[in-house]
């Protein structure tokens, strides 16, 4: 098969740079909705490099079938068959292509929480004991969704995913140093007020390794320090369900309040259990080429000049030990077409309308990103 060399050369980095393949490792490669040709340049980069890939291919349809009618008797035993399987794996590729991202916006609440419930083993194994990265695949439905031409689309995919993710390793390592160091954290922006501590919690860059496209480095508050009101500006899709203009107020850290255009089942989600209205991770976005929101949180969460803050499950590091089945990226960006603001670590000013004031942090303004050397 005759494969674009632009798609080998993003599955060499997917096998290369983000997950690092050696001799005799096993690489689950996971592929929702995607063409064959992805696929099999993986499989072919994984030999390549001595590693033994593993494929299983998912369509969108079926799994909304099985969803609709899912049972405990039913899956119980599926995600342990899916857990034994993920333990023999030491790295993990995940590809989502559907071309319809409301494919299980008719699934029942309850369903979808039995099914993340049982499931949910596996993806802990799976971020916490495997090398993993997960993207999405340019589709239609993902161009219709970023207001561009099919064509258009693909390229601007193609160059967001093959950015040589190097560039930002000098400015993360300066912005992880300084959130290590950071107790009070104070977000501005319309609509937006809020203040919590990251003391003691750390921080983890994401440049590549994790998620295609990257670019942010993420912490998480002290669980019960939030307080205050974040005004979220990007749209986002949780679920199969869409929500515009998400409004969350803190006390203590819980979520008291939340509105958006869909209120009822927003409220739905963040009451899926205790963990859904705290908050599991904080992070700031700086991807160069992702300027716009598209509903794709894999896109949307690395918006230069953004932060998104997340209802929900803790990563097991940097976390604050919250324990939930939702994890919920939603965004705000703070760049002046999006109306501003301004992010605060211990009094003193560190991001203004979406760049980075600190000398320290100038490698991850847009400008040197892109190879522009004298950007500020």
């Amino acid at each position: 098969m005759i494969i674009d060399p632009r798609i080998t050369l993003l599955a060499q980095g997917l096998t290369g740079f983000s997950t690092t393949l050696k001799k005799g490792e096993r690489v689950l490669i996971d592929a929702f909705d995607v063409p064959d040709a992805i696929i099999i340049a993986l499989i072919r980069e994984a030999r390549r490099r001595g590693a033994l890939p593993y494929v299983q291919v998912h369509r969108a349809r079926i799994t909304r079938e099985l969803s609709l009618g899912a049972e405990e008797a039913q899956f119980a035993p599926h995600a342990e068959v899916e857990l034994a399987r993920m333990q023999k794996m030491d790295a993990y590729i995940a590809l989502r292509g559907s071309d319809n991202i409301f494919e299980g916006s008719d699934i029942p609440a309850e369903r979808v929480q039995l099914v993340s419930r049982l499931m949910k083993p596996v993806l802990d194994h799976r971020v916490g004991k495997t090398k993993w990265v997960v993207l999405r695949w340019p589709s239609s439905a993902m161009a219709q969704q970023a207001g561009m031409s099919t064509e258009a689309f693909e390229e601007f995919y193609l160059r967001v995913c093959t950015l040589d993710y190097s560039r930002m390793t000098p400015g993360m390592a300066a912005l992880k140093k300084l959130m290590d160091a950071t107790d009070k954290v104070h977000i501005k922006g319309p609509g937006t007020d809020l203040r919590f501590s990251i003391k003691g919690i750390g921080s983890q860059p994401c440049g590549g390794l994790r998620n295609i496209p990257d670019g942010e480095v993420f912490s998480c508050p002290v669980k019960e320090s939030v307080e205050g009101v974040v005004q979220y500006n990007a749209p986002t899709v949780y679920l199969g369900s869409s929500f515009d203009n998400i409004r969350l107020v803190f006390r203590q850290g819980r979520i008291v309040e939340a509105t958006s255009n869909n209120t009822k089942r927003l409220n739905e989600i963040l009451d899926s259990d205790a963990g859904a209205r705290y908050v599991g991770e904080f992070a700031l976005g700086f991807n160069p080429y992702i300027l716009e929101p598209m509903r794709d949180i894999l896109f949307d969460e690395k918006i230069a000049g953004s932060f998104h803050f997340t209802p929900g499950q803790a990563y097991d590091f940097p976390g604050n030990g919250n324990k939930s089945q939702v994890h919920w990226d939603m965004v705000c960006i703070q760049r002046p077409e999006y109306g501003g603001g301004e992010v605060w670590f211990d009094g003193k000013l560190i991001r203004k309308d979406g760049l980075f004031v600190p000398k320290t942090l100038h490698k991850l303004n847009p400008g040197y990103l892109l190879g522009q050397p004298d950007a500020k």
